[in-house]
């Protein structure tokens, strides 16, 4: 009886166990196998890249126009927007007034002038006296100071003869130099006083500006840049226009201004571009764009890179397939390539395409990108 009993519990163990070693080699047939993922080749190449900063076009050389006189406005004598020569007539201001005056400035100045020469003739004929004592002291001394008193009253009425023109002069305006003219704010008939009306603006847009701000911690870069003196071929600097499209002519670096501001952080730098077609108008927005080149940089795709708490990290493929997921010090991002200050070797392995099924330690099964390698980024 107990036999038998034994030779049961025999029989069960070894079912038992024989359906276990099924069940393993199961499971062992049934394992994942490893992920299939996109790699790219890690490899140092030249780069070249544009920083960008939002600019303003401004003009070198522009005046807002003043009446100097008062009075109405009798002619205007260009077409607003027109290119205008120095001293090319821009307004006139009503001169009747400004022209009486100076005609009677002039009738006084001649009066003063005769009696200038009465007075010399009495002085000349009291002296001749004066010689034979045959005249008072006194008579000669009143002549005398007659005389000295006449001739500044000459000198009065020229002086104000000269600011009798001067105010004539003002009446016309013209042109303080060759450059292109606004739309005029005043019509003929309009009242005008000293510094108080702007009639109109010019500017000379053959070359002009663009001012933009750099952060103080690249002023050295700027610096270096400028001492170096930047040769329109070198298209160091270019604009992108408000529509996108470049700006054909490359400018160069003209200043940076003399402090940096406390407030932001930053200092004004100024480029110069020419202008011959007038493309660029003073008030134009506009991107500049500062070209850097690199002789060996690492630049990988963007996609390949994953954050995890404000740090960055790639998977390096290594010997037996395996994923290791490994952490990076991202640099410049260029639309979907990103610079890689540190973490990376050339010849490296890293997983571009799959990288969000992939775990650190994982089996996977790379495919060279189609992409090959890195390219350089622009």
């Amino acid at each position: 009886m107990k036999s038998s009993i034994r030779l049961l519990v025999f029989f069960l163990l070894s079912v038992a166990v024989h359906s276990c070693g099924n069940k393993g080699s199961k499971q062992q047939q049934q394992a994942p196998p490893p992920t299939a993922v996109n790699v790219v080749v890690v490899q140092p190449s030249p780069a070249v890249y544009y920083d960008q900063y939002p600019g303003t076009v401004n003009a070198l050389n522009q005046v807002d126009i003043h009446a100097q006189v008062s009075g109405y406005i009798t002619g205007i004598y260009f077409n607003d927007g027109a290119y205008v020569n120095k001293g090319q007539k821009l307004y006139a201001i009503d001169q009747q007034k400004y022209t009486g005056d100076y005609n009677q400035a002039i009738a006084s100045l001649n009066v003063e002038k005769a009696n200038l020469v009465k007075a010399q003739k009495n002085a000349d004929r009291y002296l001749e006296l004066d010689k034979n004592d045959a005249i008072a002291k006194q008579t000669v001394d009143n002549a005398l100071s007659d005389l000295e008193a006449q001739k500044m009253a000459v000198e009065a009425a020229k002086a104000n003869v000269s600011a009798v023109e001067t105010n004539v002069r003002y009446s016309t305006i013209y042109a303080p130099f060759s450059g292109v003219i606004g739309i005029s704010q005043v019509k003929i008939g309009s009242s005008v006083a000293p510094g108080t009306t702007v009639l109109n603006t010019i500017s000379a847009e053959n070359t002009l500006a663009v001012d933009f701000a750099v952060d103080e911690k690249e002023i050295p870069r700027f610096v270096r840049i400028q001492q170096q003196g930047t040769k329109a071929s070198d298209s160091i600097f270019t604009i992108a226009l408000p529509d996108g499209s470049l700006y054909e002519h490359p400018g160069k670096i003209s200043l940076l201004d003399r402090a940096v501001d406390p407030q932001t952080g930053t200092i004004r730098a100024r480029l110069e571009f020419n202008n011959p077609q007038s493309i660029l108008k003073p008030g134009m927005t506009c991107n500049v764009r500062v070209k850097t080149s690199t002789d060996s940089a690492i630049v990988i795709p963007s996609k390949a890179i994953t954050e995890q708490m404000g740090e960055y990290f790639v998977f390096v493929v290594g010997d037996s397939n395996k994923a290791a997921q490994t952490k990076i010090t991202i640099g410049r991002r260029l639309s979907d390539r990103t610079f890689i200050n540190d973490g990376l070797k050339a010849g490296q392995k890293i997983v571009t395409d799959g990288v969000q099924k992939v775990k650190d330690g994982a089996v996977v099964n790379p495919a060279l990108d189609s992409t090959k390698n890195v390219q350089p980024a622009h």
